[in-house]
């Protein structure tokens, strides 16, 4: 066991319950804890770990306890994630590189963030067989909420300022006094001597 870990740089405790087709990409650093378990076709990338949050006072009560996360299937985690404490990753989920889920992630959503925050909430879940996404990040299709709201204040923001100036523009033009149109000046024919 010990010589494994030393060999590939990755620590996979005898216990943890793996599905098939469970995939480690540049494997150096991860950490699968005791009590982990993971689904069929799971990917995980470098230096993932997924560990345990319970202290090591009174372990001989932590022995049958659940410590370390579950992974459903067709799960992906991004490079550096730390996937903590007896939490679930539901089915066709996806955590972003260097994130710290210590919640629980529902079906098909892609995670960020420390502590990682959920990018999107659809509720239309992914074709497992079909959307691989490389680094468990969907391009340009998940938004954040709170980049969407913020695209949003700046929009309206803009519209204001440009509501603003119109305005501003009407009452110039209103409060202008009206200077009246100077006749033409009639000049005097010159005599002709």
């Amino acid at each position: 066991m010990q010589i494994a870990r030393v060999l590939t740089g990755i620590e996979i405790h005898p216990a943890a319950k793996i599905g098939p087709g469970f995939f480690v990409d540049h494997g150096m650093g991860t950490v699968i804890g005791e009590t982990a378990e993971i689904g069929r076709d799971v990917t995980l990338y470098h230096d993932v770990t997924l560990g345990g949050v319970m202290p090591a006072v009174d372990s001989d009560k932590q022995r049958e306890a659940k410590r370390h996360p579950t992974l459903g299937d067709y799960v992906i985690v991004g490079a550096g994630a730390q996937i903590l404490g007896p939490i679930t990753v539901h089915r066709c989920a996806r955590v972003g590189g260097n994130s710290v889920v210590t919640k629980d992630v529902p079906e098909a959503a892609t995670v960020v963030g420390v502590p990682a925050r959920q990018m999107s909430k659809t509720t239309t879940k992914p074709d497992a067989d079909t959307s691989f996404m490389a680094y468990g990040v969907q391009s340009g299709i998940d938004l954040d909420p709170r980049e969407r709201t913020i695209r949003a204040l700046v929009d309206e923001v803009q519209s204001q300022r440009a509501r603003l100036s119109d305005l501003e523009d009407r009452l110039a033009s209103a409060a202008a006094p009206a200077t009246p149109k100077k006749a033409p000046r009639k000049t005097k024919p010159k005599p002709v001597s």
